[in-house]
Parts: C-alpha cells; structure tokens; sequence
C-alpha cells in the first residue's frame, strides 16, 4: 500500500511540475503608452517570444519561478522574476534608453537578435531611429533613411524612391496603416509622403517576406503611424528650406483613448511669389500631406484604431501645363483578445491613388485623368500555442476600380465641339489565404515557414479583341 502511496506521489509531483502556465500582455512605451512592435520577452533558459504589430504578446511556460527580461531597441531592458502559478496577464512598460551615442551607426538588427529570429532580411526602424540619420534640406526622411541599408539603393540623386536588389521600384509594396500607397513621393521625388513626426515604427522587409503580404516581388515596406500619447498632451513642430511641419497628440481619455493629428506643407508657391518676374510668381508648386489617428480601448481584451493619411501635389505654369496627383489612405481596424493565446484582428482598408495632366492652350484645354481604388477587408490571427510556436493565419480580399484613362478637348471657340475620350473603367477582386509558422525548434535553430495563396479575377463585362494574323503578299 505505501508503495502505491508513494508512486501516486511521485506522479502527482511530476504532474505538477510539468503543468503549463501562460502568460500575456503588452509591452508598451512608459512615456506615452504606445504599444512596442517586436519587442522580445525572454526567459534565462532562452525561452521566449516578441510581440505582434499591436504589442501583444503570449508565452507559454512551464509554472514556476521564472525571470524574465523585456528588451526594445532603444529602450532600457527590464529584468523581472514572477512566480507563475496559474496564467494571467501582465503588461510591461518599458522606459527610452538615455545613452549619449558618439555616432550613429544604421545596421540592419542587432548580431544576437538575428540569431534568435527567422528575419535575416529585415529591418525594423523606430522614429527616434529615423531623426539621428543626417537630415536632408532639413526634413528626415522615411524612404531617405532606408537607403543607406544593405541591398537598398535610391533611384537617382535627390529622388525619393528606391529599388531592393535589382528590383524595380514598382515591386515593393508600401503599406501606411496596412493602406497601399501607390506614389510614395512629393515634388518629383524629393521627399517622401511620410511625416516623419507621425510615423511610429516601419519595418523592410528585403527577402524571405512573410505570408500575410503579397502583390510585390523585391520588398514590403511597412509603415505605422503614431497611436497618440494616451498619458498627457504632447506636440513638436519643425521648420525646413521647402516645407514646414505641425504634429499634436494627446489623451482623449486617459488610458484608453487617443488621438494624433499631423499636417505638412511646402512653401515654395509662396516662395515664387515674391519674384518680380512674372513668369516665376505665377508658377504653381506646392505639396501637402495630413495624418490622423483615433484609438479606443473599450476593455483589455477589445480595441478598436481608425486612421487616415492624405497628401496632394500641383505643379503648373499657366497657359502652359499642370500636373496634379495625390494618395488616400483610411484604415480602420478592431483587434479582440479571444484567449490568452488566440489573438485576432479585423481590417476594412480604403486606398485612392488619382494622377491628371492638364494642358492650357490659348485654343484649348486638355484635361487627362487616371485613377486606381481599391477596398480590402482582412481578418487575421496570431495563435501562441506554447513557447515554440508562433502561428499567423487568416482571409482577405481586395476589390479594385480602375480608370486607365480619361481626357475631355475643350475648345475656347464655342463654335467647335468638345471632345471627350474614356477607357472603360476595369473592375478586379483578389481574394488571399495564408498561413506561417514561427517555429523555434531549440536555441540554435528557428524556422519559418509560410504559405499563401492568391488569385486575381476580373468583373463586369469587358470588350475583348482577338487578332487573326494574316499574310501579305
């Protein structure tokens, strides 16, 4: 009888030992209170994990004394030993790193973090990041600042896009808030469409691209914007040779809900205005781009963000030509815990990109107008099952309306009759599926693995031409 006493003991001990326990949280910013994007949380047996787009993070853990620490490039790490005896959740706060730097030196991650990471392609700056870089015409630049990373070279001095291995500049997909930007300059190239004040985080990725994204061959640059300090009222504003800059921020109620608005300008229109030529004072050329966002926090588990960008450019000499074009981003998104390890988010995705050439003849005008627009509606889910597996999954789908062209002859003799010329709009939906897998096999081996399935239709009836080659002669 003790022997069988002794051996349900035994079992009842290893049971105990071998029960897993589960914590999760956010890991944020002390200051403001926005959630920090890969931030990594990691055990002393090497155990751990980095936190999703939103902050969130879920791991796994046999139950016991653990220690803990909780790292952020920039940020000072925080070392903490809980005692786990059941799952719960707990948030960390982690506070900026207040090092003197002698110089700035841009690396694509830190030697050991790529260790750790299926990432070996990929690149994460933060807006603090982003300002040390050396500035240009007074304006710290998003775009600029990547091209001084491995393997991303600038498309020309002075211009604002870029080209990833070889690739074109057309094959990188650049998502602000998850909204496409299909022309991601102002002034030609000069600058880029991203406030650098409003901007949060943005991550390039050169190779080995996640599922989740797909419509592009040679790299994803995506881009987030600030959430707004939910803690206090905060603003910064910035003066340039060509453009200015305004950024405001603050709780709308504290803790839980936020808000960021930003605006940009040039001045340049201004500028030629005080020549006393007139054929310099007429010109017209000018930029201009504002960011908003809103965040709700309606519990720990449930939050809901709506987003906006707007930006628009005119260039033009009377009776002459103008040029106009400009992007519209909105985004609204709802992220909901449904278990301490399963965490989901649904997105409604609304993206406008509009381009006219206009041409003022002392006979006529001649207006070209082309448009691309598109919908998406995606929901998405990270599943933490234990401390060796990340699992991302989910559905989109995108609907499309293309105008490839349009143009209308006005005559300025009424005697004459106007002409108006347009391609019939296209209509498209893409549907997508994927999946990827996370999946640290020990300390010395993480493999990441992915797939994603993608098709491309066309709507509403369309004129289709077949030619039948014949022979001359």
């Amino acid at each position: 009888m003790k022997k069988w006493l002794a051996l349900l003991g035994l079992a009842f001990t290893v049971s105990a030992h071998s029960q897993n326990v589960t914590i999760s949280g956010y890991i944020r910013d002390a200051a403001t209170g926005e959630e920090l994007i890969n931030a990594s949380i990691i055990n002393e047996e090497r155990k751990g994990t980095v936190s999703n787009i939103y902050g969130f993070y879920s791991l796994t853990l046999p139950a016991g004394k653990q220690t803990f620490t909780v790292s952020f490039i920039g940020y000072t790490s925080e070392v903490r030993t809980l005692n786990l005896s059941s799952s719960q959740t707990i948030d960390f706060e982690l506070s900026e790193a207040t090092n003197e730097l002698a110089e700035v030196e841009v690396t694509a991650k830190k030697l050991d973090e790529n260790l750790n990471r299926a990432e070996m392609s990929t690149t994460q700056l933060s807006a603090k990041q982003i300002k040390a870089i050396p500035q240009f015409l007074g304006e710290f630049d998003v775009v600029r600042s990547i091209t001084l990373l491995p393997g991303v070279t600038t498309v020309g001095e002075g211009a604002s896009g870029f080209n990833v291995r070889g690739g074109k500049t057309d094959q990188n997909l650049i998502l602000l808030d998850q909204a496409p930007v299909y022309n991601s300059s102002h002034i030609f190239g000069f600058f880029s469409v991203f406030n650098g004040d409003a901007v949060r985080d943005l991550k390039l990725y050169k190779g080995g691209i996640p599922a989740p994204y797909g419509g592009r061959l040679s790299s994803v640059l995506d881009v987030y914007q600030k959430e707004g300090n939910n803690k206090e009222f905060a603003g910064s504003m910035g003066l340039g040779l060509l453009s200015s800059r305004l950024m405001f921020e603050g709780p709308i109620i504290k803790d839980k809900a936020s808000f960021m608005v930003a605006g940009r300008r040039s001045y340049q229109d201004v500028l030629l205005k005080l020549s006393p030529n007139d054929d310099l004072n007429n010109i017209i050329a000018n930029f201009y781009d504002l960011n908003a966002k809103v965040n709700y926090k309606f519990s720990d588990k449930s939050r809901l963000f709506l987003s906006a960008y707007y930006g628009k450019d005119a260039f033009g000499v009377p009776g002459l030509v103008g040029f106009n074009w400009g992007n519209l981003g909105v985004t609204a998104r709802w992220n909901y815990l449904l278990s301490d390890k399963l965490f989901m988010n649904v997105s409604s995705i609304y993206s406008d990109y509009d381009y006219a050439i206009l041409f003022d003849f002392p006979q006529a005008k001649i207006d070209n107008i082309a448009y691309i627009r598109n919908q998406a509606n995606k929901i998405s889910f990270s599943w933490f099952p234990n401390a060796q597996h990340q699992i991302n999954y989910g559905v989109e789908a995108t609907v499309y309306d293309f105008e490839p062209f349009s143009t209308t002859l006005d005559y300025i003799d009424s005697n004459l009759t106007d002409i108006s010329i347009e391609l019939q709009n296209e209509f498209a939906v893409e549907p997508a599926l994927f999946i990827e897998d996370d999946w640290k096999i020990n300390n010395r081996l993480t493999v990441r693995g992915g797939l994603r399935y993608s098709s491309f239709y066309n709507l509403g009836a369309r004129d289709v031409v077949n030619y039948t080659p014949t022979s001359i002669g």
